[in-house]
């Protein structure tokens, strides 16, 4: 089977709507120059369509026109890469996912541990943002957790009370092992993250998870949050205010 049979019958099972590229094909950069031509004459014919360089869908025709790809199918193609997962969305879209703001951006950001993703999908513009640890599917609800705590004081219109009431119950929702993976995550986070969730973990009485954090900070060091003693009963004793 040549390069243009191959493309055709990879292409004829993809679903409309469905953004692919050449990785997604499996095609072997050998031959990338003749899948090019192939790609393009479907292209030329209609049969998909180029979103940008390298990116293709196949159209979605309704009574109303054509559908173009959505914003979550056209985000796929950067967070994830041979199947697996290397970036997630933080930030203030993940923020207001959370409920702890009303605010929405027309921004996007996505963390990576060793790529930048800069792009931009219609009006959305997508910006890069450091991810401490290496990123997986399994470790993602972690990492948006230790943010929500890194962005504590810059989350706009916060309610302080009810951002610790959210830390707290999703913390006391994990399992114990998980609240150690969470402990060992943190250990990569800014010193403030580790004496938030340090003050987090001893308030809901995980105190013996608690105490490796405060090993890794600086005594002497204050955090400063805008969270007050009523807010967090815990929080002198990590010298956070």
């Amino acid at each position: 089977m040549n390069i243009a049979t191959s493309i055709k019958s990879k292409v004829d099972l993809i679903n409309t709507g469905k953004v692919f590229t050449y990785e997604s094909l499996s095609i072997p950069q050998n031959e990338f120059s003749a899948a090019a031509k192939a790609l393009s004459r479907l292209a030329a014919r209609g049969v998909i369509k180029r979103y940008k360089n390298g990116m293709y869908y196949k159209p979605k025709q309704t009574i109303f026109g054509e559908v173009k790809p959505s914003e979550e199918e056209l985000l796929y193609n950067y967070l994830f890469e041979n199947g697996k997962q290397i970036a997630y969305i933080t930030g203030l879209r993940l923020y207001n996912e959370f409920g702890l703001t009303t605010q929405i951006s027309t921004s996007l950001r996505v963390a990576s541990w060793n790529k930048v993703i800069k792009t931009r999908i219609g009006n959305l513009v997508v910006k890069p943002a450091r991810s401490y640890i290496p990123v997986s599917k399994e470790n993602i609800p972690f990492l948006q957790l230790l943010d929500v705590m890194k962005d504590f004081k810059k989350i706009p219109d916060m309610d302080k009370k009810k951002g610790v009431d959210f830390l707290k119950k999703k913390i006391k929702e994990l399992s114990d092992t998980d609240k150690i993976k969470l402990v060992n995550f943190a250990i990569s986070y800014p010193p403030k993250v580790r004496a938030f969730l340090g003050a987090l973990l001893e308030s809901i009485s995980f105190k013996e998870v608690s105490e490796p954090l405060k090993r890794t900070i600086n005594s002497l060091s204050n955090y400063e949050f805008g969270i007050s003693e009523k807010i967090l009963t815990t929080s002198s004793n990590w010298n956070i205010s």
